[in-house]
């Protein structure tokens, strides 16, 4: 299994979930440590970025993370970025 490590941004915002909603996540990210390749990848400016997409509280939100050190073979999960699509991907390139 993958280790996992969250980025500060990751942090703040799963910090104000409620707690049924911070299970959905941790549910969320199971998946995603048994699967790394299971997200989308993106391309362009977020090259490298896989983008995995599941409901929460009926809304569909997405999770952005890395693979480190490389796609191929990744030892560590990078936990980026969550929430709903809107600007979702203008905050995650900042």
């Amino acid at each position: 299994m993958l280790q996992v490590s969250a980025s500060p941004s990751f942090n703040r915002v799963a910090k104000k979930l409620h707690a049924r909603d911070k299970e959905t996540l941790d549910e969320a990210i199971k998946p995603i440590l048994q699967n790394p390749q299971l997200g989308e990848e993106k391309k362009g400016d977020l090259a490298g970025v896989f983008v995995y997409k599941f409901k929460l509280n009926g809304q569909e939100t997405l999770l952005a993370y890395e693979l480190q050190p490389h796609k191929t073979a990744p030892i560590e999960t990078m936990l980026l970025a969550v929430g709903p699509h809107e600007n979702f991907y203008t905050g995650l390139k900042r």
